[in-house]
C-alpha cells in the first residue's frame, strides 16, 4: 500500500510529464504482440513520412533492453542534459531520444521493470520535445511494464500493431490489440509488414509469410487497416547503414506504400471519432 507521501510523488511525476507534452499534438505508439516482424523500420519510415509531409516530428525509442532506433537513422552521439533537461537528438529534421544514446553499443541493460519505467518516464518528462506535430513511440515487443507506462503516462490517441501475415505473428497481435482496447487508446490501427517480395530478377510477387492475414484480423478485431507493406531489400541495406528509405528513395514500392499509410495516418489523427470498438 503507498503512503501519502509516494501518492504525491507520483501525482507530481505525472503533472511534470503532462506539463512536458502539452504542446505535442498527436501521439502514436507502435506495438507488436512479438519480435522479429520490422517494428522499428516501421516506425522510423513512418516518422520521416511523416516528417516529409512538412509535420514536426519526435521518435522515442521506448525499448530500453533493445533500442535499435539510433542504429536506423545514422545518430551516434552521446545525449546531452542542459539544466537537468535531456536535448534529443535531431538527424534530417527529426528529433529522437534513445536509451543507445546513453551507453556503449556493445552494453546490456539488464534492469528489472521499474527501473525500466522508469527511464520512460524521464524521456516523457524530461526531454525537451518542443512544439511537435508527432511524437511516435517505438515500444518493445510483447505486453510488458514498459507499454503500460507508455501508455498510461504518454496518453497516445493512436496505437499502430505491427504484424506479419503469418499465423503465428497475427496470434500474438491479436494481444497487443487487445491490451491497446484495455488502454482506452481512442485509434487503434494495424498494418501488415513483410506482405511480400517482388523479385529483383523476374518481378515475380513471392508471398514468403502468406497474404492478407492482417487486413482479415482488423477487420475480424474491428480495428483501421492502414496497409500491406512489402519486403524491400533495399531497405534492409539502407537501415544497416542508418538511412530510412523513404528519404533515400522515394520511388521504391516500399516508400510509395508508406507515404500512403502516413495520410491515413493525417487523416485518422485530424479526425475526432474513435476507429475501434472495444
Amino acid at each position: 500500500m503507498m503512503t501519502e507521501e509516494q501518492k504525491k510523488q507520483i501525482e507530481l511525476e505525472n503533472k511534470k510529464i503532462a506539463d512536458n507534452l502539452q504542446h505535442i499534438k498527436h501521439r502514436i505508439v507502435v506495438f507488436s504482440g512479438k519480435g522479429g516482424v520490422g517494428k522499428t523500420t516501421v516506425s522510423v519510415n513512418l516518422a520521416y513520412g511523416l516528417h516529409l509531409h512538412g509535420n514536426k516530428i519526435g521518435i522515442l525509442d521506448a525499448d530500453v533492453t533493445g533500442p535499435n532506433v539510433p542504429k536506423m537513422i545514422g545518430v551516434q552521439d552521446k545525449l546531452h542534459v542542459s539544466e537537468n533537461n535531456i536535448i534529443p537528438q535531431e538527424c534530417n529534421g527529426v528529433k529522437v531520444v534513445s536509451m543507445a544514446n546513453l551507453m556503449s553499443p556493445d552494453q546490456a541493460v539488464i534492469w528489472r521493470g521499474p527501473m525500466r519505467s522508469k527511464l520512460l518516464n524521464q524521456f516523457l518528462g524530461d526531454v525537451e520535445w518542443g512544439n511537435l506535430d508527432y511524437l511516435v513511440a517505438d515500444l518493445p515487443p510483447g505486453t510488458g511494464d514498459e507499454i503500460l507506462t507508455i501508455t498510461q503516462n504518454m496518453k497516445p490517441d493512436m496505437a499502430i500493431i505491427v504484424t506479419t501475415p503469418q499465423e503465428v505473428s497475427l496470434i500474438d497481435s491479436a494481444r497487443a490489440i487487445s491490451m491497446a482496447k484495455k488502454m482506452n487508446i481512442p485509434k487503434i490501427t494495424l498494418i501488415e509488414n513483410m506482405s511480400g517480395l517482388i523479385c529483383p530478377k523476374c518481378g515475380h510477387r513471392i508471398e514468403l509469410f502468406g497474404i492478407g492475414g492482417g487486413k482479415s484480423q482488423a477487420e475480424e478485431m474491428n480495428i483501421a487497416f492502414l496497409g500491406a507493406i512489402p519486403i524491400n531489400l533495399e531497405a534492409r541495406k539502407l537501415a544497416d547503414e542508418g538511412k530510412p528509405i523513404v528519404i533515400e528513395n522515394k520511388e521504391a514500392d516500399i516508400s510509395i506504400t508508406i507515404f500512403h499509410i502516413v495520410r491515413k495516418i493525417e487523416d485518422l489523427c485530424n479526425d475526432n471519432t474513435k476507429t475501434t470498438m472495444s
